[in-house]
């Protein structure tokens, strides 16, 4: 396990970043560190210290590091052709768009990919625009969606949206963070009530006719929050009436993250599948893939041409299939809810009588952890960064979110073929991180 750090390669590295690289290229830690290495559920870094992933490169590494089917289908693909462009017959991007159509739900589905999830978003964007007419956007309150232009435009989370210029009119509507803001006294129907309420509320308001809602089922950056289940149906009835579209953002809750359901939607599909779903990270295992699916006369609806140089590429695609068969065959759903269980049941123990711990959240292998000021009850940036350093000492890599402009969430998502044993050991380098962050900040444990 980790131990002290020394001065090495990753200092001489650092100062090379930060003479070439923006400013604003957020680094973790207060000495930050090269990962070198991975396996399993494992990295390395430069200086050969091992640590426990719990965060997957932003739940990016969705099932394994080096996974050998992957490993070996892209070195395969590799060897054949790296690269053709979507102008081009490409039968890997075929057979990954006909399996994820398949399995989205949506009937007669058409499958975009693109390279990012910020793409897949920028593209269904573009795509409820134009086939709504209308420029107007909802979003929820706390939401990230990604980093372009359009992106930033629909963020409702003020730490990651540097301009409040939008080629989109965007209405944010309550709805994605369950126990904080007007409605967390309210039990869930009336919270569910009030949502919908203030939504109709908001239709009423407007000047236009509304394209569409984009939302994520469990909010990724915002500090992994999620409303209560079937808040999207209610939102469902009431979009219907007017036509506007529902984009599910499954950049972070899809392929079975969340344990219950293989998509986030699934908790509120009383209303059906969504019109639009954008997917991302995981499906890749790290490779660059991203792509939006929708029915036929939603994707068909744009009038001029358009092709995508790297997104579907032959060896990014057969990544996306090797990971996939693994994914299905190995029932990494299942795993995410069985030892995603166990382990939020860890992380609640951990974090019973510790007055930095406000809550304890979230569903499979997604589980958020809400730090805040002992005194104050306020939300602790602080806190996370203690812990995030504690934790890495102790040999425990995890994430960091929130909303209210702080980072005051601990994200922890590991890759979802984690064993029991690994998440043991996981949620006891992290217990002993949040006492350290717990003391440091004066709080008090009834432990």
């Amino acid at each position: 396990m980790s131990t002290h750090h020394t001065a090495g390669p990753a200092e001489a590295l650092l100062r090379r970043h930060r003479a070439v690289m923006p400013d604003w290229l957020a680094l973790y830690y207060d000495e930050p560190m090269e990962i070198t290495h991975g396996e399993g559920r494992y990295v390395w870094d430069g200086e050969g210290n091992r640590y426990l992933d719990f965060f997957g490169g932003i739940l990016t590494t969705m099932t394994a590091h080096a996974l050998p089917e992957v490993t070996k289908a892209v070195s395969e693909q590799a060897g054949r052709i790296l690269h053709t462009s979507s102008l081009y017959l490409d039968r890997p991007m075929v057979e990954l768009a006909e399996r994820i159509a398949a399995l989205s739900g949506i009937p007669d589905a058409r499958v975009f990919f693109t390279t990012s999830g910020t793409e897949a978003n920028d593209t269904a964007l573009l795509l409820a625009t134009t086939y709504r007419r209308s420029n107007q956007i909802l979003a929820l309150r706390n939401s990230y969606h990604g980093r372009s232009f359009s992106a930033i435009g629909i963020t409702g989370n003020r730490a990651w949206s540097p301009t409040s210029l939008s080629p989109l009119q965007t209405l944010y509507v309550h709805g994605g963070v369950r126990t904080r803001g007007p409605y967390a006294a309210l039990d869930d129907a009336e919270f569910i009530a009030a949502c919908t309420a203030d939504l109709e509320d908001m239709l009423g308001q407007t000047g236009g006719d509304v394209a569409a809602l984009i939302a994520e089922p469990v909010q990724g950056v915002g500090g992994f929050t999620s409303p209560p289940d079937g808040l999207f149906a209610a939102f469902r009835e009431v979009l219907d009436k007017r036509g506007i579209l529902w984009i599910s953002d499954e950049v972070q809750t899809g392929w079975g993250r969340t344990g219950e359901h293989f998509w986030g939607w699934q908790a509120h599909d009383r209303a059906g599948p969504p019109d639009m779903l954008t997917f991302a990270k995981g499906i890749g295992n790290g490779m660059s893939i991203g792509g939006v699916v929708t029915r036929a006369d939603v994707m068909n609806c744009l009038p001029a041409n358009s092709i995508s140089t790297f997104g579907g590429s032959p060896v990014t695609m057969a990544a996306g299939n090797a990971n996939l068969n693994y994914l299905l065959e190995h029932d990494l759903q299942g795993n995410a809810r069985r030892v995603g269980g166990l382990l939020m049941e860890r992380l609640r123990a951990a974090s019973a009588g510790l007055d930095v711990v406000r809550e304890v959240r979230g569903r499979g292998l997604m589980a958020g952890v809400e730090l805040v000021d002992p005194d104050t009850g306020d939300p602790s940036p602080q806190a996370a960064s203690l812990v995030l350093e504690a934790a890495r000492e102790g040999g425990l890599l995890i994430g960091k979110g929130g909303g209210h402009s702080t980072s005051s969430v601990l994200r922890i998502a590991p890759p979802l073929s984690l064993t029991v044993a690994e998440a043991e050991e996981g949620a006891g380098i992290l217990e002993r991180a949040l006492r350290t962050a717990n003391n440091e900040l004066g709080g008090k444990s009834s432990q």
